[in-house]
This record gives C-alpha cells, structure tokens and sequence, in this order.
C-alpha cells in the first residue's frame, strides 16, 4: 500500500510532554464497530466487559541513551537491542565520526568498542568490564525519551518515573510500552472488581519503534526485530478466556503484536521465545487478539499502520480526525484510544 495513504496534519500543540495527572484521568476515545464516543481512561471498567483480560507488556525502559567521546569526537548512542551478554545494537549520532575498532569513552569508567557497522547504519557495541551491562547504563545513561519530546524539552528527573509503566519488571526496553503508563493500582482494582482479568508478557521494545518509514509502499519497509516471550502458562490461560466468550485485549501495540507472532493460523496462541519482526498492515487477518488500547500515533507510522489493519483505514482516519479537533493528546504521554473491531 502506499505509505501516503497513513499521512495527516498534527498541529504541535496536539503533542503531550507530560503525562496526565492522575494517570487513569487521562482521555481515551472508544471506537467501537465503526462509532465514537469520548471517554476517559478510568471508565474501562465498564467499557469492556466481564470476563475479558487485558494483557500488558512487563518491560522496563533502561537509560538506553550515551553520550561520549571518541577522542575529541562527540559521538550518542541508543541502544536498541541486546545481541548478547555485553553487546548492544545502537543507532549513533555522529556516525560518520566512527569506524570499526573505535572505542567510546561514555564517562564514569565506561567504555565501549564499535564493531559490524550494519546496512542502517547503526554499530554493534562491546562494553568493556565485567559489571553487567545494566549497571554501567545507570552510571552513564538516562532515559530515551522519544525524539518528538525530547527535541521539545530535556529528559529530566519525573521522567525517570513517569515514563515507566506500573507493570515494569523485565529490563530491557529503550522505548515505554506506553499504553500502559495509564494504568494504576486503583484502576486495575476496578477492572477486577468488574470481572475484568489482566496478564502479562515481555517485548523489549526497541528504538527502530520511532523510525520514520522512509519507503514508498509498504511491501518495501522492513521492521527491526523485538525480542519477546509468552510463557505457556499465560498461552494457556488467553486461550481459556477466549475459550469462556471472553475478549483478548491487548494494552499497547507492542503487546499485540506479540500475541499474533505466537498464534497459529487455528487461533491458538502458544508459548513464544525469540524475535519478532512482525509487520501489520491492512489486510492481515488477525488471530489471537481481539480489541486494542493504544495511543494516539505519529502520521506515516508503522503503528497507525497497524491500527487501521484492525479497525480499517476509513474509520481510524475518522478517529483521528475527531481527536485533534477535540484537543486530545498524541504519542507516548498522550491521551488512550479503545479500539475494538
């Protein structure tokens, strides 16, 4: 498809740098077989119904963002994903500064060695010492902020809470599952208090999440891997629900799209370990989830791609329509969107 069909105008005022306060009075748009109506966040309990689960993505951002040295040369990384104990894919600013070999001083006694420059760019790099990698992060890193936020304001210490969601256990991620940061323990009460289940897994969402689709069409983008993991147990109780009547809603794209790298063609999802470059565009059929809570998404994006796969094209170009002339809020801190088909 052509990736112009996915463009829209975003006034800059429509783009949220702070997340609201309390996070559940955030406002969510419900989009429901083809119908709007505005809500807020904290009205989920009696948005869905008994006997659906909501699944969450578990990952915890690291402070995935270095700035160093290679000798008088400035040089920032993002880590992006882990290729092994102490080895990381990082998109670099100021790559042209660097070659293979090169090590990078990022301050407090850490340090790293570039290697296997790949066709997008980015470097593998090594880091020196025998601490885990995590803890040298916490010396020198902060919080990768998305671009559209950071270019606007710097990363500064409420970030460190605000952009982890209340479910964030598995380190890993450089980005936030961020339809979960509207979460609180009061309203995960409510929803069980209505019937209402919620389960976990892990996708360490990666930085290739906010890369623009530079392709005309489509079939030319190519997704960067994830890695993730169901465990059977979670597998097993998402196919009882189904089973019961019950609906899989998924809390974020991250979260769906795991779920449908680990469903069979029979609608069955299974245990999953491993990488996933799943890429979802209108036609794919879906096959274990069966609603969406997500945020609000940047135009030409993979996820509004996504989005309007599920709900179709006409109607999320509709939704979207509906949420900038009513002031709703867009990207990481913004604002909630229900959408079930």
């Amino acid at each position: 498809m052509n990736v112009d069909l996915f463009d829209f105008e975003l006034p800059a005022e429509r783009i949220a740098l702070r997340p609201a306060s309390p996070r559940d009075s955030a406002r969510m748009l419900v989009v429901e077989q083809g119908m709007m109506r505005d809500a807020l966040v904290s009205d989920l309990p009696s948005a869905l119904r008994h006997g659906d689960c909501l699944v969450f993505n578990d990952t915890r951002v690291i402070p995935a963002q270095l700035e160093g040295l290679r000798g008088s040369a400035r040089v920032g990384a993002t880590l992006h994903k882990r290729e092994g104990p102490r080895r990381w894919r990082a998109f670099i600013r100021g790559a042209k500064k660097l070659r293979e070999d090169d090590t990078i001083d990022f301050g407090e006694d850490v340090t790293a060695t570039a290697s296997d420059r790949g066709e997008d760019g980015s470097f593998a790099l090594d880091f020196a010492g025998d601490e885990p990698v995590e803890v040298l992060l916490h010396r020198c890193g902060r919080m990768p902020l998305p671009p559209y936020i950071a270019s606007k304001r710097p990363t500064d210490a409420r970030d460190t809470h605000d952009y982890q969601t209340m479910f964030a256990s598995e380190p890993g991620a450089v980005a936030a599952p961020t339809a979960a940061l509207h979460f609180t323990p009061g309203l995960i009460s409510a929803l069980e208090s209505a019937g209402i289940e919620h389960a976990t897994l892990t996708l360490h969402v990666g930085a290739g999440t906010f890369l623009p689709v530079k392709a005309d069409d489509t079939d030319e983008h190519r997704m960067h891997a994830e890695w993730g993991r169901i465990d059977q147990a979670t597998a097993d109780r998402l196919n009882a629900v189904r089973a019961k009547g019950g609906r899989v809603i998924a809390v974020g794209t991250t979260s769906l799209r795991l779920i449908e790298s680990a469903t069979g063609e029979d609608q069955m999802i299974r245990a999953f370990e491993g990488d996933t470059a799943i890429f979802i565009t209108p036609g794919y059929r879906f096959k274990g989830v069966d609603g969406l809570i997500t945020n609000f998404h940047l135009p030409r994006s993979t996820l509004f791609m996504l989005v309007s796969a599920l709900m179709g094209l006409d109607t999320m170009q509709a939704a979207y329509a509906h949420a900038i002339a009513h002031a709703y809020r867009f990207y990481s801190y913004g604002d909630a969107s229900l959408l079930l088909p």
